[in-house]
Parts: structure tokens; sequence; C-alpha cells
């Protein structure tokens, strides 16, 4: 059992930072009028949340199974809309000049929201693996996470690797640059539990591989704040002239369907937990 009042921490003081930025640029937009920034505010308080989720599921871990398994499930609930809240944002602000109003662009955060909907369920499904068949646990879940990950990217893989140029090629493509490599690194030490493997016993308290994932993620989302709102300023003026606002239906439309689905899956998954037997529903791994 690693220390959880680090795991606790390494999200709570994150939540306090972004919670900070989001206030700030709350107070600096006219939420009314300004519709430009309304992606923003979306991925911004969908960046509070998932922080706060994860240290409340840390904090209550030692409640009963059950309990616990349900602290997880909203957990990964969370994640999923700060998966579409990043979709979003990216649709609004970061797509590369060429892929701007393109078929892809126009059902970008329609099936982002289908994707955040899988990996909530698949991520909940995944702890029900832990006892039987550990390593087809690990494997879903990383997928779980792996692919809205993935599919969020991939204007951002055209924009880096494929379509540079024009207006997206700003101060914005460094921090982009850092995300990925931020988040590649959080995706090595979750997937490969080190360096606690190497030295059972050493990394319990300070070091373990949960802990360093956390810190990785979260530096992740400060890299991907900054390179959004370097995007939303440097390229304002062209993605005026050039490309489909989101309209407050549409951001409100994906983001109620996701918290609908997800939160079904999470009642569903949550009910089943009590159809089984309480050996079967006892945590293994975070």
């Amino acid at each position: 059992m690693t220390n959880e009042t680090l795991n606790i921490w390494t999200h709570l003081l994150p939540f306090c930072f972004f919670t900070w930025r989001f206030v700030s640029v709350l107070r600096a937009t006219d939420i009314l009028n300004d519709s430009y920034s309304w992606p923003l505010l979306v991925y911004m308080g969908a960046s509070c949340v998932y922080p706060l989720a994860s240290s409340c599921a840390h904090t209550f871990s030692c409640m009963s199974g059950n309990a616990r398994h349900i602290c997880y499930f909203l957990d990964y609930g969370a994640v999923s809309l700060f998966s579409l809240g990043s979709a979003i944002a990216y649709s609004a602000y970061v797509f590369p000049d060429s892929l701007v109003c393109s078929t892809f662009h126009d059902y970008y955060v329609g099936l982002a929201v289908l994707s955040a909907v899988t990996s909530t369920g698949l991520s909940c499904y995944s702890r029900f693996l832990e006892i039987q068949k550990p390593r087809l646990c690990k494997l879903l879940r990383i997928l779980a996470f792996a692919y809205p990950y993935t599919w969020d990217s991939l204007p951002i893989f055209s924009r880096l690797f494929l379509l540079p140029g024009g207006s997206a090629q700003n101060e914005a493509t460094l921090y982009h640059q850092k995300h990925m490599a931020m988040t590649l690194l959080a995706s090595f030490f979750y997937s490969a539990h080190l360096p606690e493997r190497l030295a059972p016993g050493r990394f319990d308290y300070i070091g373990h591989s949960h802990q360093l994932f956390h810190v990785c993620a979260v530096l992740a989302t400060h890299m991907q704040m900054e390179a959004v709102l370097l995007d939303k300023t440097l390229r304002k003026e062209w993605l005026l002239a050039n490309s489909r606002p989101l309209l407050l239906p549409h951001i409100a439309g994906a983001v109620l369907l996701c918290l609908v689905c997800s939160l079904s899956n999470i009642v569903y998954f949550s009910a089943a937990l009590y159809r089984i037997p309480e050996p079967e529903s006892l945590k293994k791994e975070t």
C-alpha cells in the first residue's frame, strides 16, 4: 500500500492552482457576450474537476471495497469529462489551418463524446477483472485512457508532424510538444510500475510510480492549458475570420450528453458491485 497522503496532495494542490487560473480567466471574460471564450471556460472547468475527483477517490480509499470502487468510478468519469473538455478547446483553438471546417472538424467533438463515454465504461468494467485477470484489467484501463487521448490529440499530431505552418505555427507549438512529452512520461510510469519494481518496499511512501504518474499528468495539463491559452490569443483574428464557432447549444449538448451517459455507466457498474460476492469486489490496484 502506497502512502495515500501524497497521492491526495499531488492532485489537491493542482486542483487549487487550476481553480485559481480558472477564476482569473472568468474575471477577465465577458461571459455573456464573449462566445469565443466559451470553449476555453468549459475546458478549464473540466481541468479543475478531474484532480478534485482523483484527490477524493484517494481520500476515501480506506472505506469499504464497494465504496472504494465507486469513488474510482467517479474519478474515471471526471477524467472522461476532461477529455471532452480538451476536445472542445482543441476544436475551437488548436486545429491546423488546413483542417478547419473540414469533415473531420465537423464530427470531431461528437466523436469525442463517444470516446469519453466509452472510456468511462471500459475503465469501470476493468475494476471487475482485478482479482481474476489482473493483466487484462491493466490492459483495458490503459486502453480506456489512451483511446480518448489519442482521438483528442489527432489535431495536434497533424499540426506538429503533417500539416505545420499557417496561423498554427506560433509560440504554442513548444507547449504542445511539452504536453505530449509529459503525457508519454505519465503513461510510462502508470504502466511500467517503476521504480518500485526495481526495489520493492523502498518507494512505498515517496517516489512510487503512481505518485510520479500524478505529477506528470498534472504537468501535462499545465502545459496543455498554456498551449490552449496561447492559441486562443494568437490565432483569434484568423479563427474568427475562417472558422465556424462552437455555439452554446453545441457545447452544452456535448457536455450534457457526456455527463448523462458517463453517470449512467457509473450507476450501472456501481449497482453491479452489489450483485457479486464481496471478495470479488475488493480492490487490488488503483
